[in-house]
This record gives C-alpha cells, sequence and structure tokens, in this order.
C-alpha cells in the first residue's frame, strides 16, 4: 500500500485560533483533502517557547517568537524548526506574504520540493521593500510550483508576472453547501431584520484593517437611499476604535453597527438578512475577497471596487453587483441605493451571484485542483 504524500503548510497563524481568510484556507485545505495526504502545519506561536498543538485533527507546531514587527513574527528558530520539520515532509506549501516563512527558507535550504500560494503583494509596508523584495524574488524562483488566487494578480503583480510559467491560478472556494437559507438560518435572519427595524440592510465581514475601506462606506452612508438604511459590520481588529470614532463624528451612530466576532451559523445568519453586501476594500492587499464569495453563496448582490487584483474578477460588474471605483464614497453610495431602491434588480444579481459561487467557487473545486498540484510535484520524490 502506498503512503500518503506529506505536506507541510507553513505560515504566520492558523484558524481557529486567529480568524483570517488565509488562516481558514489553510485549515479548509487540511481538512478537505487528509484522506489522500498527511499535512503538517508550521505557525509561529504567541509566546517565546515552542511547542506542539493539535486544531481539528491537524499536528500544528508553534515556533516561539520574541513579538511581530511590521505584521512578521519574529522568530529566530524558525530556519532550524523548518529544517528539521521538511524532513519528514515530501512538499512544502508556503503561503505568502511571510517574511518569516519565506527568508526562512532561503536560509534552510530543505530539500523538499515546494509549492506557495501567493494570497497577495505586501502593500502597507512600501518601507521594507526595498529590503523584503530581493528576498522574495530569490524565495519565488526556488518553488516547483506558485500558485495566485487569480490569473489577473499574475498579470498585475511585479513579482509574479517575471514568472508567470511557473504559475497555476487556483481560485480560493468556501463551502457553498453551508450557506444555504436552511429553516433554523431564515428564521435567525427574520428576527436579526426585526431587530433592526426591517430596515434595508447593508452587510460587511472581515477584518477591520485599514486596506478594507470601511471609512468609505461610512462616509457613503449619508448619500444613500433609502436613509434609514443601516451597515452591520461584522469582525474585528485594529480599525475598530477609528471606526466607532468616525462614525459618531459623521452623526450616524445609530445607523452603523459593529457586531464584532460571530460564528460561522451566525455570519451566515446575517448574509441571508442583509439585502446588499459592500466591500470597499481600495488597497492590493485585497488580493480576492472570500467574504465577497460568502455573501453571492447567500444570494446577495456585491459592491466592490476596483482593484488590480482578483475582486472584480470574483465579483462581476453588472452581473453579480456594481464594481466602482476605490475611495470613491459617492459611488459607493450610488451603486448601493441602486441595489436598493430597485428590487428587480437586486434580486436579479443576486441570484446570478449565487450561481456563480456554487459554479466557480466551490471548495470542492478548489481542492480537486490543488490535489491536482500535490500528485505532480510529489511524483518526483515518493517512491
Amino acid at each position: 500500500m502506498e503512503r500518503k504524500a506529506r505536506i507541510l503548510h507553513v505560515y504566520k497563524d492558523i484558524w481557529p485560533p486567529v480568524v483570517g481568510g488565509i488562516e481558514k484556507h489553510i485549515h479548509d485545505v487540511c481538512v478537505g483533502l487528509r484522506s489522500e495526504f498527511d499535512f503538517t502545519v508550521m505557525v509561529a506561536c504567541d509566546r517565546v517557547s515552542c511547542h506542539w498543538a493539535e486544531v481539528d485533527g491537524i499536528p500544528v507546531f508553534k515556533v516561539g517568537t520574541f513579538g511581530r514587527f511590521a505584521a512578521a513574527p519574529l522568530c529566530p528558530m524558525f530556519p532550524f524548526r523548518l529544517r528539521r520539520l521538511a524532513r519528514d515532509a515530501d512538499i512544502i506549501h508556503y503561503h505568502l506574504p511571510n517574511p518569516t516563512g519565506e527568508l526562512s527558507h532561503l536560509l534552510a535550504r530543505p530539500r523538499a520540493r515546494a509549492v506557495a500560494t501567493y494570497h497577495s503583494d505586501i502593500v502597507r509596508q512600501q518601507w521594507a521593500l526595498a529590503f523584503y523584495a530581493p528576498c522574495l524574488r530569490a524565495f519565488l524562483r526556488r518553488m516547483d510550483v506558485i500558485l495566485p488566487t487569480t490569473e489577473r494578480y499574475i498579470e498585475t503583480s511585479a513579482f509574479l508576472a517575471p514568472l508567470r510559467d511557473r504559475c497555476k491560478a487556483i481560485p480560493l472556494g468556501i463551502d457553498t453547501a453551508a450557506c444555504r437559507a436552511t429553516p433554523e438560518i431564515a428564521s435567525a435572519a427574520r428576527r436579526i431584520r426585526a431587530r433592526y427595524g426591517n430596515c434595508p440592510l447593508i452587510g460587511f465581514v472581515g477584518r477591520l484593517r485599514a486596506y478594507k475601506g470601511l471609512p468609505y462606506l461610512i462616509d457613503a452612508l449619508t448619500d444613500i437611499q433609502p436613509h434609514e438604511a443601516q451597515v452591520l459590520i461584522i469582525g474585528d481588529g485594529p480599525m475598530r476604535a477609528p471606526i466607532e470614532a468616525l462614525k459618531k463624528q459623521r452623526g450616524v451612530t445609530g445607523r452603523v453597527h459593529l457586531l464584532g466576532e460571530l460564528s460561522d451559523s451566525e455570519v451566515i445568519a446575517h448574509l441571508h438578512a442583509i439585502d446588499v453586501f459592500c466591500l470597499p476594500s481600495h488597497l492590493r492587499s485585497e488580493a480576492y475577497g472570500l467574504a465577497q464569495i460568502e455573501a453571492m453563496a447567500c444570494g446577495k448582490p456585491v459592491v466592490s471596487c476596483n482593484l488590480d487584483t482578483g475582486v472584480p474578477w470574483v465579483n462581476q460588474d453588472g452581473i453579480t453587483g456594481f464594481v466602482v471605483a476605490p475611495m470613491a464614497p459617492q459611488a459607493l453610495a450610488q451603486a448601493l441605493t441602486r441595489l436598493l431602491m430597485d428590487p428587480q434588480l437586486k434580486q436579479r444579481m443576486g441570484e446570478d451571484a449565487r450561481r456563480r459561487a456554487t459554479q466557480m467557487f466551490d471548495r470542492a473545486i478548489m481542492l480537486r485542483k490543488l490535489a491536482r498540484v500535490y500528485r505532480d510535484v510529489a511524483k518526483s520524490t515518493m517512491p
């Protein structure tokens, strides 16, 4: 009997406990493909000592850290632990951006084959690119396969375009079946709508980070019709306090509700309760937007921004919603108003959104494509 190929995932964090798109993606891959592959995950710890843990049956090695700088874990032991864990791996699967992992690969020089999912460029820490760019280019040249999430990102990334021949785009996927309106979910959605006076609801789900562009949505709210429309913001993060301050400053405290982190079922119920989903992200850090796919799978039209990333490829302008200029509150207001004031348009775009999510972005499709990459790469390493 042939043994399973052993895959070592390398990133900064894992879900749970850290809530984030990349963290959940790693978890989904390990759980979804463990019948065919053996997975181990290597991440940074929140304390100095190294230790093993287990997350939903997935062995996770957490490397001791002395804090973080520009979001990168400071882990002096990361290269040494990587070299040791890589001895038992057939493939190392890196998730970028993660300067700690990329530098560790260059220092450790593991013998295992390697692939990298390129989730995003580094955008905010431009000052660090002078030091980081040479490291990233050297790292990418050592990858057997690079996995961007969309073809569009390959074309628009200065780091990926020169390596086009080794890139294979695999769109991220979600469990679209979990987004169905079961009787329990439908009942919860009705209660949520009643809680907000059955007013038109605009939803957002995600980490509250600067690149998410939530101030532009709040600025747009005074121009959105009908004027009783309210915004539900699900998630937490460093921008929570500034957003709380901004909604008071703009005089929309009673119309903007920060709900914090919710359970998966609560998120789905809220997505069914809203009328329209808004993803106002304005920087390339938003390379894809998994949350908009969840909303689409729940039958909701999306208003997002025209970024040089996969975001406008996921949400097709005029079909599954509207794509507007970034950092443009008036454009957001016009698109959201159009959907809120036209029930037939909202329903039609919502149905098209659900159809696209199911046909293009179901997790099973993503897992099949990724499993094929693993098999092809592992052929040259396994007896």
